[in-house]
């Protein structure tokens, strides 16, 4: 089964950090990356651009507004993804424990389009 590991956590954490231990968590994302890709759980994914970054298009009615930014306002912000593929839920969540970057990370089961059609 299909999930997406969405990575989030404080910009403002990982700004404060000197580059050596952003280099070591790096290290360490590096090897968890390494590991899983090996194994075969994790298939696909990337690291996301900090949310400042981010441009927002939102629809109001027939008109579309276009903003810098992100599209919330919050403290966290997602980082990257990771899309795995595992057994069942169990194995998604005992991998998403593993990450070592720590923050929050959602586990949320892709839709399986072949049960719909």
């Amino acid at each position: 089964m299909k999930y997406i590991l969405l990575f989030s956590g404080n910009d403002e954490r990982w700004d404060t950090m000197n580059e050596a231990e952003r280099n070591a968590v790096y290290e360490q994302i590096g090897a968890w990356w390494g590991r899983n890709s090996q194994s075969g759980k994790v298939v696909g994914g990337e690291e996301l651009q900090p949310a400042r970054t981010a441009t927002t298009v939102r629809f109001n009615g027939a008109d579309t507004v276009v903003t810098d930014g992100p599209f919330i306002e919050a403290k966290e912000s997602v980082g990257g993804y990771a899309l795995i593929d595992v057994a069942d839920l169990d194995e998604a969540l005992e991998l998403a424990k593993t990450w070592p970057a720590r923050g929050a990370v959602e586990v949320r089961p892709l839709v399986d389009h072949d049960v719909h059609m």
